[in-house]
């Protein structure tokens, strides 16, 4: 056969006996039932409330501490000594102390190491609770927490701050407000660790501004990164008669 002899209403006959009437094809019921579907999809509100697994462990953290150290005293001479088995994470500390007082001029941390979720609670309380912060870290953030390196810098510059690296081991935390000065001395990196941990919270101007020059006597391996850094000036308390003056800070060498 040729192609000018295919008779192509004869080849569907022989070949495709169907009856399409025999067949439930009901279109306009499925679309029916698809545009009621939808309109009832439209009218359904939905809501969904989360809280991530490190927010909840430092609210936890808050009340615990709450309970531990009772009644709030922020005299200078007192301080509190605490061990932990991995149940407070270290910026606990620091959010607790901070929510005891309206707002805080200065907030300095010093750390080898931590995640970006912290990172990003301190970056909420810029303008609310804290004008400015200075950050001390490891010198391992360049190569091992680039991520966390670029937001401290992003957070920093919008009070004129600085992050510095340096050979850096400490764990600190000063936090300089109208009612009360603090420092916190501790064994922990600012990250969720699940390991014992030493922490001790103390009240004392003096200790304060001896951590405060030291940090700020810091010649870091990124000094280019924030050339017009100046430290932040705080009036200082008169000394009571026979304290020495806190001791001025080192500097490291630069690459």
């Amino acid at each position: 056969m040729v192609m000018d002899d295919f008779d192509i209403d004869s080849f569907m006959d022989d070949n495709f006996d169907i009856d399409l009437s025999d067949l439930d094809l009901d279109f306009s019921q499925n679309l029916d039932i698809e545009n009621e579907d939808n309109k009832k999809r439209k009218v359904e509100a939905r809501a969904i409330k989360r809280k991530s697994v490190i927010e909840l462990r430092r609210i936890n953290g808050e009340k615990l501490l709450s309970k531990l150290l009772g009644e709030f005293n922020h005299a200078p001479d007192i301080s509190y000594h605490i061990i932990s088995g991995g149940d407070i994470d270290s910026l606990s500390f620091a959010s607790y102390l901070i929510n005891q007082q309206d707002h805080f001029d200065y907030f300095l941390f010093s750390t080898w190491c931590m995640s970006i979720s912290d990172v990003e609670t301190m970056d909420s309380w810029l303008g609310s609770k804290i004008k400015r912060v200075d950050g001390y870290v490891g010198e391992i953030f360049k190569s091992s927490y680039a991520q966390e390196l670029y937001a401290l810098k992003r957070m920093v510059s919008k009070c004129d701050g600085r992050i510095a690296c340096f050979r850096n081991h400490a764990k600190i935390f000063l936090g300089w407000g109208n009612k009360f000065c603090f420092i916190v001395e501790s064994s922990a990196n600012i990250n969720t660790n699940p390991r014992t941990e030493n922490f001790v919270i103390s009240f004392d101007p003096n200790l304060f501004f001896f951590y405060k020059d030291f940090f700020d006597g810091i010649n870091p391996f990124n000094y280019k990164d924030f050339p017009d850094w100046k430290p932040y000036e705080i009036k200082r308390p008169r000394l009571r008669r026979g304290e020495p003056r806190p001791a001025m800070g080192g500097r490291e060498p630069t690459d």
